[in-house]
């Protein structure tokens, strides 16, 4: 609804004022950074002048340590001060281009009148009387806002409820320090305000959402009762946005015990990282920690094996269906994502307490110092009511005692002698001083040469087997490969701890392929979470107790196996899970099925699901199109923003398809799109494509090594396409012969629906059948 001109006017001098005191506010902080900027400086070059170092006496030592103490709080208490003011400056200078976004006025029941309440990025307050000229859009009363229409209202505060009518609701566009648009609005964030933001360019970075956040969203963002928050959202319907937001709003609302420190965000790959880099900095807010999956599963097996990433494997499902032994994969894959196989490795785990867990020898120059057997019969020797990890323990501490008296036995051997000889002068005087320093007497004679020998023999064997004390320290005895290896040799075994379990299709073939992998020091992305499981269980969980909070996006491309270590992983820690059963791609994407398994993982009362089934990101057009695409996609709702219908052109010919794209690639970026993508279903069709592509128009080849996402015109597997959005999507290649298997409808989907402006679909031959099968009216034919 539109306002009158006087009360626009009203505004616009409001705003005016406000950002006066806000250029003012700048000033002086400026000053005041410049001051800490300098005082920090000035400690820090002159930290030791100002104390008095003497070591002459344990009371002087002490003194010396307390002044350093007490110069370093200084020095932090300063750094602390400068960082605030750095931050508070920087927040003042992102809201004077846009000071506010929304205006509510309420009155409180009991009193007269309204009171008028502006919501921005952040709070300010007019000083010295501190009264709020701007609310913090996380604060308990902006909450008014996103949840309530002109009428009855009521916010929560600590101190309860406060209840009262809200008398308007208005909205703002401001950009530069100048007011743009306002309108008065009713229950939902109006739709002028969406389509002035979604009518945009794509950008290289998702953006805030704040000034349009819509009451199911906002009941994501600020919901702290349950343990487990699910969002099942439809393409396009902001699911990551308000995931950044619920963290900005979680740092707000428990700044005194959380910090972005104790959150981590689980995103689908580096790219995505970049994308989404700025969000939370847009708010005011340090950036959490942002991490794939495979990168923790790196981080921990990387040393023993080469980690297949899931891009490989997705690449084998999309491209080897012809290969021998492609369906004993992909039954392998399912199997060991399931919750079942994750029961067959929990019951192992029982097994091992009892027998056969398996160890290395520990060898020393070729010889078998401790064998396995023996360190086996030691390891099952300790009573069976101790914890499996603990054993491992007290294994580890008798080994290292056991070493002890193995080094001595070693001084006198041939080896320790003919090492001596080979010894530098260097080391050599390094034992004469410490001989000397023991007994400053000592003449160098025959017994002089006894010692320097023992001491010599002492330090060489000591160098030697500090390489094995350390491996023991680290539990390198364990021989955890064989001991998985052991469930795909041994048929008994298996049958025994799957029992009640039916054999997974192709067991023989599954078992033949693990082995193998295994024995070239490769692991497929699907033993990755089993085999670091059950490194876990024998050895000890390595649990993240600091982490507070997990947000894993793309939630429907993990496993109910992942799920269950995660959860092992971040056990003080609540989770966010975000994502669209309708974009699962991976081929353990079925094990899952749907959100139960987790709802059973962590309870009822501790889970909560929120569905978010209107799409924003694309035209209504669009919208129309890929949700007929669907089984049950009628439950998408488009939002009521128009543009061109999808555009499917049938080509005669590679090279004519590969011309028209290039000429459509330049007449899209004539009509001033900023974003393009070319679409393509694998890698390898990727970079084919590039080829041909980029002798008629410049493009990028993005591949799952990238780690920056950057605007123009872009060309990368659907698969990579996940969570980001571009002002025109182009579809390579929609023909039938590229997709047809129903398994790859969800990756079709997934790509077509990257588009916010303009999609395009180009086929030869034959169209794909997830698009041959629709209504016809909702798309346009390019012959």
């Amino acid at each position: 609804m539109t306002v009158p001109e006087q009360q626009l006017d009203a505004e616009k001098s409001r705003m005016d004022n406000v950002i006066e005191q806000i250029t003012e506010r700048i000033g002086h902080m400026e000053k005041v950074t410049e001051e800490r900027k300098s005082a920090v400086t000035d400690i820090r070059q002159n930290f030791w002048s100002d104390i008095t170092v003497n070591v002459d006496e344990i009371d002087d030592i002490m003194e010396t340590i307390s002044a350093v103490k007490q110069q370093t709080f200084v020095l932090k208490t300063e750094e602390r001060g400068l960082h605030h003011a750095e931050e508070t400056l920087d927040r003042l200078k992102r809201m004077k281009d846009a000071p506010y976004f929304a205006r509510i006025d309420f009155r409180e029941d009991g009193v007269e009148q309204s009171e008028p309440l502006y919501i921005g990025i952040a709070s300010f307050m007019k000083e010295p009387s501190e009264q709020y000229l701007i609310y913090d859009w996380r604060a308990p009363i902006s909450n008014l806002f996103y949840d309530y229409a002109p009428g009855p209202a009521a916010y929560e505060t600590p101190m309860g409820s406060i209840k009262g009518e809200m008398t308007l609701k208005r909205q703002f566009i401001i950009r530069n320090g100048n007011l743009r648009y306002m309108f008065d609005t009713g229950v939902t964030i109006g739709d002028e305000v969406l389509q002035q933001i979604l009518g945009k360019s794509a950008d290289e970075h998702m953006k805030s959402i704040v000034a349009t956040i819509q009451k199911e969203q906002n009941q994501i963002i600020r919901d702290d009762k349950h343990r487990l928050l699910i969002v099942q959202g439809a393409a396009g319907s902001g699911k990551t946005s308000v995931a950044l937001q619920r963290v900005a709003y979680q740092l707000y609302k428990h700044r005194q015990s959380l910090n972005a420190d104790n959150m981590v965000l689980f995103s689908p790959n580096a790219l995505f990282n970049s994308y989404v880099s700025t969000v939370l900095p847009e708010l005011g807010e340090a950036n959490m920690q942002q991490t794939t999956y495979q990168e923790y599963l790196n981080l921990r097996l990387g040393a023993l094996f080469q980690v297949e990433d899931p891009y490989t494997q997705l690449e084998y499902i999309l491209t080897s269906q012809q290969e021998p032994g492609y369906d004993a994969r992909i039954s392998g894959i399912r199997y060991k994502a399931s919750a079942e196989f994750f029961q067959v490795i929990s019951r192992y785990k029982e097994l091992l307490e009892r027998e056969g867990l398996l160890f290395k020898n520990i060898t020393f120059r070729g010889r078998i110092l401790l064998s396995s057997r023996k360190i086996a019969q030691r390891f099952y020797e300790f009573d069976p009511s101790i914890r499996l990890s603990n054993r491992i323990v007290l294994v580890k501490e008798w080994l290292l005692k056991q070493l002890r008296e193995m080094e001595k036995a070693e001084w006198s051997e041939d080896w320790v002698r003919e090492e001596i000889e080979l010894l530098d002068t260097e080391q050599y005087q390094k034992v004469y001083l410490k001989l000397r320093k023991q007994d400053p007497n000592l003449e160098y004679s025959f017994d002089f040469h006894d010692k320097e020998t023992e001491l010599l023999s002492k330090m060489i064997v000591r160098e030697k087997f500090d390489r094995l004390r350390e491996k023991i320290k680290k539990l390198q005895f364990v021989n955890v490969t064989a001991t998985y290896k052991q469930l795909f040799t041994n048929n008994d075994l298996f049958a025994k701890i799957a029992s009640g379990q039916s054999e997974p299709e192709h067991w023989q073939e599954i078992c033949r392929y693990t082995i193998e992998r295994l024995e070239q020091k490769q692991l497929a992305y699907e033993d990755a979470t089993p085999m670091l499981f059950l490194s876990e269980i024998i050895q000890g969980f390595h649990t993240l107790n600091t982490v507070r909070h997990v947000l894993i996006d793309e939630a429907q491309d993990y496993s109910p196996f992942q799920y269950e270590f995660l959860k092992r992983l971040f056990p003080r820690s609540k989770m966010t899970l975000l994502g669209d059963l309708n974009q699962s791609i991976y081929a353990h994407a079925a094990t899952l099925g749907s959100y139960q398994p987790l709802i059973d993982l962590y309870g009822e009362s501790d889970t909560r699901i929120i569905r978010l089934t209107k799409s924003y990101r694309s035209t209504q057009e669009i919208v129309e199109f890929t949700k007929a695409m669907l089984p049950g996609g009628e439950a998408i709702e488009p939002f009521n923003r128009s543009g061109a219908k999808p555009k499917v052109f049938r080509t005669t010919g590679r090279d004519l398809r590969v011309q028209q794209i290039a000429q459509d690639i330049d007449r899209i970026k004539s009509q001033g799109m900023q974003s393009i993508a070319v679409i393509c279903k694998t890698a390898l069709e990727s970079k084919e494509a590039y080829e041909l592509l980029n002798q008629h128009t410049e493009m990028r080849l993005v591949t799952s090594e990238d780690h920056t996402f950057t605007s123009g015109t872009l060309l990368f597997p659907a698969y990579l396409a996940k969570g980001l959005e571009f002002d025109a999507v182009i579809i390579y290649d929609a023909s039938d012969r590229v997709y047809k298997h129903e398994a790859e409808r969800k990756l079709f989907y997934t790509a077509c629906t990257r588009a916010m402006h303009q999609l395009y679909l180009y086929y030869e031959d034959q169209l794909t059948p997830f698009v041959k099968t629709i209504d016809g009216a909702l798309y346009e034919t390019v012959l």
